[in-house]
């Protein structure tokens, strides 16, 4: 499993950075759930008054998807081309 990370400074001025983005290929079931959730994450992130300066992207997925959908998504798989 590949992973991501993301780091973009909110209006306050602080750096946030988004750790464990799991990268998933455009024709799997879960991307377009992934990337909801992702968008749902990052404006919880920036409306919050208070942000830390990081947060782990994988452990929210523990929270909010069902176990089955979560062991699916970040299943390790071979990955093609030794890539």
């Amino acid at each position: 499993m590949l992973w991501k990370s993301l780091e973009f400074t909110i209006e306050k001025g602080q750096k946030v950075k988004v750790i464990e983005i799991p990268v998933l290929e455009d024709d799997s079931t879960y991307h377009f759930m992934l990337r909801v959730r992702l968008q749902t994450f990052l404006a919880q992130i920036v409306s919050d008054d208070n942000p830390k300066q990081v947060y782990s992207f994988r452990e929210y997925l523990q929270k909010v998807l069902k176990w089955p959908d979560y062991c699916n998504v970040v299943k390790s798989d071979i990955l093609k081309n030794n890539a």
